[in-house]
């Protein structure tokens, strides 16, 4: 084994780097995934007057989706590691980009509700399937930094959405906004289609490049991991409390971010001749999100850095963890900043937060199961974030109802990451290998 190892570390790095052209794919999956989820936030003030809608039918509007997300991402990461990512993570394109263009018929609210559902069922298969398709392309000591780049791409896709949502409504009206966003998804199918094969059957790849990413020796081969041994495995359960804690933070500003800002700060969605466009919700959404772009990367490289520099996995990855956990602590006193810039600068500070601990946690799971089982564990932790985003979407409809005031939501936004780095140190101090038997 010491043998075997010293040949793997002294394994030279392919010049051919077709890897990262399948992560800048992932990249653009995961940005139109998150333009077809986030135009109902961006848009929402411009809808709920047109439709009439209380705060009450925002949140049960938003909890339809995270609870077909959360039932959906149960069931779809056993359905991918079957399946296989090109041909998993294609149905789910072609069918949440139907649903996006749904959203555009709607007249009432529970036509929304049925539009919802089924966004979230079929965007359901995005991050298990990307984080798999990352396990696939990529060794582990490359996996951290692909994970954040990809993970990325949900920054970009909030930046852009206020850009084409806004421009697009603007002119055309909010249903042609949903309808344009909905056709793009086809564009990203096709390329998905086109370059998208497992690293055994890509023609394009060089065997070099493929012996380096099959340098750890992972087997892909063998049947799923099973729900009830999954459940028994602290290595499971770290992700599950990981994302249960962190998510409905991140669905939090996902979804009320422009409501936010316009509650707290008095920005608009439209610029106007006395407010200008710097006094408007759209450029403070893209400050957040650039600011998020770079906690994604960032984080990703860090703990990359690290294992590169002779840090254990586990000592990286924790210390990243417990970096991002204390620089989304601010937040907690975001909704009573005085100026517009500082909760834009705070909130930005905790989504580069989120990002960073969101590239370390799906990376930890590639770290501790195999290939053939990393999206069973995605799923399951994703879908213990949706019920964390459910619950966050019914306490701030009726926080918002009740009181009108945003700050008890913002103080648990601030504390939920160190909650979770707490759970995930005590469930896996060691980060030791998970068994699949």
């Amino acid at each position: 084994m010491t043998a075997a190892a010293g040949s793997m570390s002294a394994l030279a790095k392919p010049l051919a780097k077709y890897r990262w052209g399948i992560c800048a794919l992932l990249f653009f999956v995961i940005t139109i995934n998150y333009i077809d989820r986030q135009i109902i936030g961006v848009l929402k003030p411009v809808i709920e007057e047109d439709m009439g809608w209380s705060e009450v039918d925002y949140g049960n509007i938003v909890t339809a989706f995270q609870a077909s997300y959360g039932i959906g991402l149960l069931v779809v990461g056993r359905w991918l590691d079957r399946v296989g990512t090109r041909k998993g993570i294609a149905i789910a394109i072609g069918l949440w980009s139907l649903a996006a263009c749904f959203h555009a018929a709607a007249r009432s609210v529970l036509a929304f509700i049925l539009a919802r559902i089924a966004l979230g069922v079929a965007e359901s298969a995005a991050y298990p399937g990307a984080v798999k398709s990352i396990a696939e392309w990529f060794p582990k000591r490359e996996r951290a930094l692909g994970v954040g780049i990809l993970n990325a791409g949900a920054n970009v896709g909030v930046l852009l959405t206020p850009v084409i949502a806004i421009g697009i409504a603007g002119l055309y009206g909010w249903r042609s906004a949903f309808l344009v966003t909905g056709l793009i998804g086809f564009i990203v199918l096709w390329a998905w289609l086109r370059f998208f094969r497992e690293p055994r059957d890509h023609a394009a790849l060089t065997d070099e490049e493929r012996d380096w990413i099959g340098q750890d020796g992972e087997d892909a081969s063998g049947e799923p991991l099973g729900w009830k041994t999954a459940f028994r495995q602290r290595q499971a359960w770290f992700f599950i409390c990981g994302k249960f804690f962190t998510d409905p933070v991140w669905y939090l500003f996902l979804f009320w971010l422009p409501d936010f800002l316009s509650r707290t700060q008095g920005m608009e969605l439209f610029p106007t001749a006395e407010s200008g466009i710097l006094a408007t919700i759209g450029p403070a959404l893209i400050g957040v999100y650039l600011l998020a772009d770079i906690g994604s990367i960032a984080g990703g490289w860090f703990s990359s850095h690290l294992v590169a520099k002779g840090w254990t996995i586990n000592r990286a990855r924790k210390t990243t963890l417990f970096i991002a956990a204390l620089c989304a602590l601010p937040m907690v006193t975001v909704a009573s900043v005085p100026e517009p810039w500082m909760a834009v600068l705070l909130i930005g500070l905790g989504t580069a937060a989120h990002q960073a601990f969101s590239s370390n946690i799906f990376t930890m799971i590639a770290d501790m199961y195999p290939r053939r089982a990393v999206a069973t564990i995605a799923g399951m932790g994703g879908a213990a974030g949706a019920v964390g985003g459910i619950l966050i979407a019914q306490a701030t409809g009726w926080t918002l109802e009740l009181t009108g005031s945003y700050v008890p939501i913002v103080i648990y936004a601030g504390v939920g990451y160190m909650i979770a780095f707490i759970a995930i140190q005590l469930l896996v101090p060691r980060m030791q290998p998970a068994s699949l038997d």
